[in-house]
């Protein structure tokens, strides 16, 4: 005898709705508003993508940014071709560089001024909002004109300000800014017609919270997603490898250990080197490769004071069509991150990026979802303990690795066209309410 799920058959029944029905007078010119510049590496890796792949699905984006001036002038012709060839109009602003505290609500207004006059002209059904600070403008709105509410968390932010170290809750000023942001954290979740988290572990956080016992907000689970046409080892070009290998000094008896992306609050650079210094001694082989907009001196300040060697250490920069090509010179990969109480919501970016080329990890524990999926993908070594103990027992006894597992769970976590499809996923049910 055949049962048939009625609940689910309506389900699906609803999923199939044609998009003309469901966005039936309805507007879809949406706002995007970040405190994070386009120009920002993360602004061309963890927003335009996403984007590019939501109009292509009928909507129109504006986007309210604001940039650093450096990163603007070297970047803002590139990212404005993007936008213009993807019908994606961007309002940058600059980013003020003074006092944090005075500046930023200083730079609040002018968001909130513009979104206003923006909306006034564009009627925007959905405003989707990149973290705490521009949240403060789309509650607003929502609470004025009735306009839906993304809240794209990105992070437990006001959190990662103590855990960082940037606000010191002994001071008074910091202790009520911290205190203002973790209200309004509530109320974003509370007002939100859809919360983005970036963990499971973090939207498990917030649904334990007992403001919430009775009524949890809806939370998508959306991590930092990868373009995996890009990050892609088969289109590697062998003779483009070779060259840099050559430019950058390494031999073909070399191992190595790499690391991408900055290096700054969080990543804990000295652990790192402690891990390297270990490998030196079972592998003289090795050497570290820092793909880095990193100041070298920084990272090379650091390598002296550890005693290795500075021959060993290759610190490079590219651009981000480039990252691939670098981390394909990689044999290892290694991050460590602090792993705090805010770290619960966050997703490197370089984890999908490094399990999508099939290089195997080194990485710790206690950072959002990340040990758990290199444990369940075969994608390497996770750390528990920072000492020469534990680090000598991996470098002896890696984890077993299995490139394909690990490149099925880049595809099955990290995919750009997953991460695309959850964004209309949620875009629709916040215009289907």
């Amino acid at each position: 005898m055949v049962f048939i799920n009625v609940s689910n058959l309506v389900r699906s029944m609803d999923e199939i709705k044609t998009t003309d029905s469901l966005f039936e007078g309805k507007s879809k010119n949406i706002l995007y508003l970040s405190y994070d510049g386009m120009t920002d590496p993360l602004g061309q890796s963890q927003v335009l993508p996403y984007l590019i792949g939501l109009t292509k699905e009928g909507f129109t984006f504006h986007i309210i940014s604001f940039e650093k001036p450096t990163r603007f002038q070297e970047h803002k012709n590139h990212i404005q071709k993007i936008c213009d060839a993807n019908n994606i109009i961007w309002h940058p602003n600059s980013y003020t560089q003074k006092s944090p505290l005075i500046t930023t609500i200083w730079d609040v207004s002018r968001m909130k001024k513009l979104t206003k006059k923006l909306h006034r002209k564009h009627n925007f059904y959905l405003i989707h909002c990149r973290s705490y600070i521009s949240a403060l403008v789309g509650l607003s709105m929502k609470r004025k004109f009735g306009t839906k509410f993304i809240f794209d968390m990105r992070g437990f932010w006001a959190d990662e300000r103590i855990d960082g170290g940037l606000w010191d809750l002994k001071n008074p000023i910091f202790k009520t800014v911290y205190n203002y942001f973790k209200k309004k954290e509530i109320q974003y979740f509370k007002n939100a017609d859809y919360t983005i988290s970036l963990t499971q572990k973090g939207k498990e956080e917030i649904e334990s919270w007992v403001v919430f016992k009775n009524n949890a907000p809806k939370i998508q689970i959306i991590p930092c997603c990868v373009d995996l046409e890009l990050f892609n080892p088969s289109k590697i070009d062998e003779v483009e490898q070779s060259k840099l290998k050559e430019k950058l000094g390494i031999n073909t008896t070399d191992f190595v250990i790499g690391y991408v992306g900055s290096i700054g609050t969080w990543y804990m650079l000295s652990e790192m080197l402690d891990y390297f210094k270990v490998l030196k001694e079972e592998n003289e082989n090795a050497k570290f490769l820092f793909v880095t907009g990193e100041k070298p001196e920084n990272i090379y300040t650091n390598v002296l004071q550890k005693g290795i060697s500075k021959e060993d250490v290759i610190i490079t920069s590219c651009v981000h069509n480039k990252v691939p090509l670098n981390i394909s010179l990689f044999d290892s990969s290694i991050f460590f991150i602090r792993p705090t109480f805010s770290k619960k919501a966050s997703s490197p970016t370089k984890q999908g990026e490094i399990m999508a080329m099939g290089i195997p990890l080194v990485c710790n524990s206690g950072v959002g979802d990340t040990d758990e999926i290199v444990k369940k993908y075969n994608a390497g070594s996770v750390v528990s303990v920072f000492d020469r103990e534990h680090y000598l027992k991996i470098i002896k006894e890696p984890s077993k690795v299995d490139v394909t597992s690990m490149m099925e769970g880049a595809n099955d976590f990290y995919s750009l066209k997953e991460g695309v499809k959850k964004y209309l996923f949620v875009y629709k049910q916040v215009y289907g309410n």
